[in-house]
């Protein structure tokens, strides 16, 4: 299991990783007292200090104000995953323009994919790094071979995998790297490879913190979806971004452009029976549930965020470990702020238990497990049985 180097928190017998306890740390480095930073940064000192004393939850909106008022990215202040050895990685991402050998059964790479993107549902990040390489390489020079679009699509949709994995772990270099190289796929690839890749260098912008910057890349993408695409591979691309761009705008707390996306979302989520998978990504009337919960959660609406859960969860749930995990997470974290302890560690203690890879690298899973240790001040056996699991003695 991969161990997260996020700073820690004095609490109980030992120390539990956290994105908020570096920004102490970060802010004595800037030698930034709390008033100086707090008013750089638009908030108010008393949420700062529950920040880092372990409180309140540090969320990304406040943690991205909090970085640009000390000149940092968004990962730099939550902190990365070490780093995997990605050398096999790299060097197929390196060979894009330089094909090799192209596979012997070309007609096995779909199949392939298809089963790459399994794991990444069920967010078995180890196992989706195992395999990226050789099936990269692979795909990439049968696209050379071949020179179809189709089969750029497939690079195209490989590289949005390893943007997904570099994401999750706040590889920020890498992810951008992906993006480019999205990029470069689809332009030889089908017009929705194109979208696809707008929305994930969004994801970029986003997991950076610099929201308007992604909140321009949608709003170009969306006229390029309107103009290129058509019928239902029309309504996915226009439905993946408005999600995207629901995020954005709820992190910025804009709540005219927020609330333009989610209903751009839900009405485009109604031509769909149920949710999609499409070139790796979901899409349908729970996945837009589950990003309106998140930036309900965002923007301090937390009844309206924890209303909508229940109404989702109660009608059963049909998205993969990717989605229902964050949506626990998002879920507790609106708990928490409402002072419901018991439900935020249950629904943490979920999370755990749907995709636990995810949740040892998750900000906000990471954030509910400090701050909840922070306000038991005892050992609890649920929480020790979570940390046990996450590699965390305390």
């Amino acid at each position: 299991m991969t161990h997260i180097a996020h700073g820690s928190l004095e609490g109980m017998n030992g120390t539990v990783p956290g994105p908020g306890t570096n920004v102490a740390k970060v802010r004595k480095e800037h030698e930034l007292s709390q008033v100086a930073l707090a008013r750089r940064a638009g908030v108010s000192v008393s949420l700062l200090s529950k920040i880092e004393i372990g409180d309140r939850a540090l969320t990304q909106g406040v943690a991205a104000s909090l970085a640009r008022a000390m000149g940092l990215t968004l990962d730099e202040l939550l902190g990365r995953a070490p780093e995997a050895n990605l050398s096999d990685l790299n060097h197929a991402i390196r060979r894009f323009d330089i094909p090799g050998e192209p596979p012997a059964e070309p007609e096995r790479l779909q199949r392939e994919v298809d089963e790459l993107n399994n794991l990444r549902w069920n967010t078995e990040l180890t196992k989706v790094l195992a395999k990226l390489p050789s099936l990269l390489s692979r795909a990439t020079n049968h696209a050379h071979a071949s020179g179809s679009p189709r089969a750029w699509t497939l690079v195209a949709d490989i590289y949005g995998v390893v943007y997904w994995l570099a994401a999750r772990y706040r590889w920020m270099h890498l992810a951008e790297l992906a993006t480019m190289k999205q990029h470069m796929a689809a332009e030889r690839a089908d017009p929705i490879a194109a979208i696809v890749a707008a929305r994930d260098d969004a994801g970029t912008f986003l997991n950076s913190g610099d929201f308007s910057g992604g909140l321009a890349v949608i709003d170009r993408a969306i006229v390029q979806a309107e103009s290129t695409l058509t019928g239902r591979e029309r309504a996915f691309g226009l439905g993946i971004l408005h999600l995207r761009g629901l995020t954005l705008a709820g992190r910025l707390m804009d709540k005219q452009t927020t609330g333009r996306h989610i209903q751009a979302a839900w009405r485009v989520a109604e031509g769909f029976s149920e949710d999609i998978a499409e070139h790796g990504i979901h899409f349908g009337p729970q996945n837009t549930a589950t990003h309106v919960i998140s930036t309900s959660s965002d923007m301090e609406q937390h009844r309206i965020a924890l209303e909508t859960g229940d109404d989702l969860i109660r009608g059963g749930l049909a998205l993969p470990a990717t989605r229902v995990a964050p949506l626990y997470m998002n879920l507790g974290r609106s708990q928490l702020a409402l002072g419901d302890r018991d439900g935020a560690l249950e629904s943490l203690e979920k999370a755990w238990d749907v995709a636990p890879e995810m949740a040892a690298v998750h900000p906000t899973s990471l954030e509910i497990m400090r701050v909840l240790v922070s306000l038991h001040k005892r050992s609890d056996p649920r929480l020790t049985k979570i940390a046990k699991r996450a590699g965390i003695m305390f």
